[in-house]
């Protein structure tokens, strides 16, 4: 992990997820029915609550919108969900003056273009392994695993060791 990531996620308060690629694998499942599944991987929601508990607020903002997001956020206890949004940096824009933050103090990971302006413009932003190119070139790093398969475990421990809470996180649970 390189100095300058654990530099940047220093500043975070606000860590931001895109959903489709990153906190699942990106395929979409329809039923005949034309209802739809995801899986989500159960290591991504412990990161993500590892951070609130750690006083990190969170954040989805999705280009799609589907109940089954919906209920994920809330069983997580994600308090500001966002779905339908193609324009991720003008519902981040509003979410900084809610919250009374500044783009240093967010993290966000992405994977597909529709993230890119906001991995350019946070504190911190990240792609996942399986990002497209374009978007990994862009980011200030790039995480290990995959989306869907740990990605944001990882990208959670990150900001959590760079504030020196990730011991105190792990430790929490012995």
């Amino acid at each position: 992990m390189s100095n300058d990531l654990l530099q940047r996620g220093k500043a975070i308060k606000l860590a931001v997820f895109d959903v489709d690629g990153v906190l699942t694998d990106g395929r979409l499942y329809f039923l005949e029915d034309g209802s739809e599944f995801k899986t989500f991987n159960t290591l991504d929601g412990q990161g993500i609550k590892m951070l609130m508990n750690a006083g990190v607020q969170t954040a989805i903002i999705s280009g799609r919108k589907t109940p089954v997001v919906e209920r994920r956020a809330k069983n997580l206890g994600i308090p500001h969900l966002f779905q339908g949004r193609e324009d991720k940096l003008v519902v981040l824009d509003g979410l900084l003056e809610e919250l009374g933050l500044s783009y240093e103090q967010v993290a966000y990971l992405g994977d597909d273009l529709p993230d890119l302006p906001v991995i350019r413009r946070v504190g911190l932003g990240m792609a996942v392994a399986n990002a497209a190119d374009f978007v990994r070139e862009h980011a200030h790093g790039v995480t290990r695993a995959r989306g869907g398969e740990g990605a944001a475990r990882e990208f959670c421990e990150l900001i959590l060791r760079a504030q020196g809470r990730l011991d105190a996180a792990n430790a929490a649970y012995l």
